[in-house]
């Protein structure tokens, strides 16, 4: 898997594709500030997700999954115990969240309140990512290890099929009709499928992207939202056609879009901005808030419009890859609109 292995370098050939420059403020017309922390125990993690109507949030960490109840704050560090976890998806309509362990090929299907297993089902190799979708209420869950995709039905504990596609697989989108749209970061392109017949459409290339990872859609634009490690977001229709490459920062390893109202977010890890960007009537950056070093993956809780985004502070060293953290530094940033 190459996630965060790919060094933020924009090209001649990117620079060019550029659309739109990036304003340089942390309050701006968009309006978006950082509200508040909410600490957590010390540690890596990697995706999160929201149950809008339970309001709570789901991070994979490492060995299990960090909750925390919105309404009261409270944190629960250890939910479910895993191995090498890499998304918690919590299954709408229900209280039961799927995992994905990287290290054991499978994935967890739990209780998000009391943490509660109800199964462990084995899938492709090395899972990552999961999407939901809506037409067929499974789960689609990424296995860039093994270059194919399990799909999932929640409620009857089983794995339905295995979609071969190629590639080490990313975050995927599902359009809520039935199409999938999936990252695929060592070959720069976008995978589309059909979910209700479980069949691979067709690809499209994300010219001027290097390492595509966080993906959004946004259906009241017909948009996908793609994030590259290189520093650019490429947007482009659901036919593959490019509609704007805009610019970011290093390392973004999330993608989310507010339909409610109509914009989109690009959080980078490498320079700690979150990148606010309105689709209409044309792609543009109109914000880029301050966040922290590390803040790479996002959630959207679409019933208060906030953001959430884990994150540490890291010691300097000169010359290190891979800093650090300062021990007792992580927590999610909130970060609210304006009201």
């Amino acid at each position: 898997m190459l996630r965060h292995t790919l060094k933020p370098l924009v090209t001649a050939a990117v620079a060019l594709l550029i659309t739109t420059a990036a304003p340089s403020q942390t309050g701006g017309p968009a309006g978006y500030s950082v509200v508040s922390r909410i600490p957590g125990p010390d540690g890596g993690w990697d995706l999160l997700d929201i149950d809008p109507v339970a309001q709570r949030l789901y991070l994979a960490r490492r060995a299990g999954v960090m909750s925390v109840d919105l309404a009261s704050g409270k944190v629960t560090p250890d939910l479910v115990a895993g191995d090498g976890m890499h998304a918690s998806m919590p299954v709408p309509g229900t209280s039961r969240v799927l995992s994905t362990n990287g290290d054991t090929n499978t994935v967890t299907i739990f209780d998000g309140v009391s943490g509660k297993v109800f199964a462990k089902l084995e899938v492709g190799t090395k899972p990552d990512a999961v999407a939901w979708d809506q037409a067929t209420r499974t789960a689609w869950v990424m296995n860039p290890g093994s270059g194919d995709i399990s799909v999932v039905d929640p409620l009857a504990e089983k794995v339905l099929g295995t979609i071969t596609v190629g590639g080490s697989l990313e975050l995927g989108i599902a359009d809520g009709n039935g199409t999938l749209y999936v990252n695929v970061e060592d070959r720069n392109e976008v995978a589309v499928l059909d979910t209700r017949a479980r069949k691979l459409l067709r690809r499209f290339p994300l010219n001027g992207c290097e390492g595509p990872t966080g993906i959004a859609y946004a259906p009241d634009q017909k948009l996908v939202i793609s994030a590259c490690a290189n520093g650019v977001a490429v947007i482009s229709k659901p036919d593959g056609h490019a509609v704007a490459t805009l610019p970011v920062g290093p390392r973004p390893d999330g993608a989310a879009y507010d339909a409610t109202r109509h914009l989109a977010f690009v959080p980078s890890g490498g320079d700690g901005t979150l990148y606010v960007i309105r689709l209409s009537p044309k792609p543009e950056v109109v914000q880029r808030l301050e966040t922290a070093r590390g803040a790479r993956t996002i959630a959207l809780d679409a019933a208060t419009g906030r953001l959430y985004l884990p994150s540490a502070r890291y010691e300097t060293a000169a010359g290190a890859s891979r800093p650090a953290m300062i021990p007792g530094s992580f927590s999610v940033l909130v970060v609210a609109p304006a009201p």
